[in-house]
């Protein structure tokens, strides 16, 4: 259960990164003025931006992390010593990844 919950909560980060996300939170900024445009304030608006922000902030980590890997993807297949196990490791959870690495470490020292 403990992993399924993990799971989600990775496909729940990569959702965010993705331009849906600001679609839906246009969405809801839009309801909010339709049903309690009463309570659209400052504070309302500083509360939208900062959700904009945050999905700004996550889809720039998002690129920059599929392009890092894409890049490393690209450095196994070129090397013919690289370890082919290590070709699908981004298909791991980050603690599976972590022990790999720690591993890894206490292996070469």
């Amino acid at each position: 259960m403990f992993l399924d919950v993990r799971r989600s909560l990775t496909a729940i980060g990569t959702a965010t990164s993705r331009p849906s996300a600001f679609l839906i939170l246009i969405a809801y900024g839009a309801l909010w003025y339709v049903f309690e445009p009463e309570t659209l304030d400052w504070h309302a608006v500083a509360t939208l931006a900062t959700w904009a922000m945050t999905l700004l902030i996550q889809r720039a980590e998002h690129r920059d992390t599929q392009a890092l890997q894409a890049k490393l993807d690209e450095l196994l297949r070129a090397h013919d010593q690289a370890r082919t196990d290590l070709t699908h490791i981004d298909e791991r959870e980050p603690e599976e990844i972590e022990r790999q690495r720690t591993a890894d470490q206490r292996g070469q020292g």
